[in-house]
């Protein structure tokens, strides 16, 4: 089962910095029927406008990835953790039993990424942050692993889920095929471009929430960039 999620169906919310779109309910946009996917419960398309942000504020409990699209974004917590994350690069916060942290764009133009949040496998355990840099060009005709439960098999950063976050570009009529492991889900979105998985056509920006999918094909109508998350059901 594939179900498509088009862009101009997602909640939204918007102030003068801030222009977002909810996969999923979050904050005042609340949709029974869109509560998470599995272990997965939000999956934010946030734009942040020069000198906007998130000032600091708590978390706990929670995977949260940021995949940035455009731009930067700069990031510092009580932990001391401070560092700027670039277009096609990743950072992770595991929110265990408590951090705080703000989110800021310091560039002198927007911003936009994926913000992901993943259920943890327990609760608890030491607050981390961790970014690393994942060249789109590296990624071009493959899914690669941004983020694991399993780091030193599959590479990314570590999550502390048994779940995956992958990336691809994919070239104009190029494909790329995906087994999803046994008892998980996968939710794709399209960062630009378009395509088909499995034969379900998506836009930019559009999601698709996969299930009872043994294995996927992704393939580009036109050239794309794709963010996809594996998690347990």
């Amino acid at each position: 089962m594939i179900e498509k999620r088009a862009f101009d169906g997602l909640g939204r919310f918007r102030t003068d910095w801030l222009n977002a779109r909810h996969h999923f309910s979050f904050g005042g946009y609340h949709d029974p029927d869109r509560m998470g996917w599995g272990a997965l419960r939000v999956w934010n398309d946030d734009e942040i406008s020069a000198d906007g942000g998130f000032a600091p504020h708590p978390h706990e409990n929670m995977e949260i990835i940021t995949y940035v699209r455009e731009g930067a974004i700069s990031h510092r917590d009580s932990l001391g953790n401070a560092g700027r994350t670039m277009a096609g690069d990743v950072q992770v916060m595991s929110a265990g039993s408590g951090i705080r942290h703000s989110e800021f764009n310091q560039e002198a133009e927007s911003t936009s990424l994926f913000q992901i949040w993943i259920l943890p496998r327990e609760a608890g355990g030491e607050p981390r942050w961790d970014s690393a840099a994942f060249p789109t060009g590296d990624r071009t005709g493959q899914l690669v692993v941004l983020a694991s439960g399993d780091p030193e098999t599959d590479g990314g950063l570590m999550i502390r889920q048994d779940a995956k976050v992958l990336g691809a570009t994919l070239l104009e009529s190029q494909s790329v095929t995906h087994a999803i492991k046994p008892g998980h889900r996968a939710y794709l979105v399209l960062a630009i471009g378009s395509g088909t998985v499995n034969g379900v056509e998506l836009d930019a920006r559009d999601g698709a929430a996969i299930r009872d999918e043994a294995e996927i094909t992704i393939s580009a109508t036109t050239a794309l960039e794709l963010v996809m998350v594996e998690v347990p059901e």
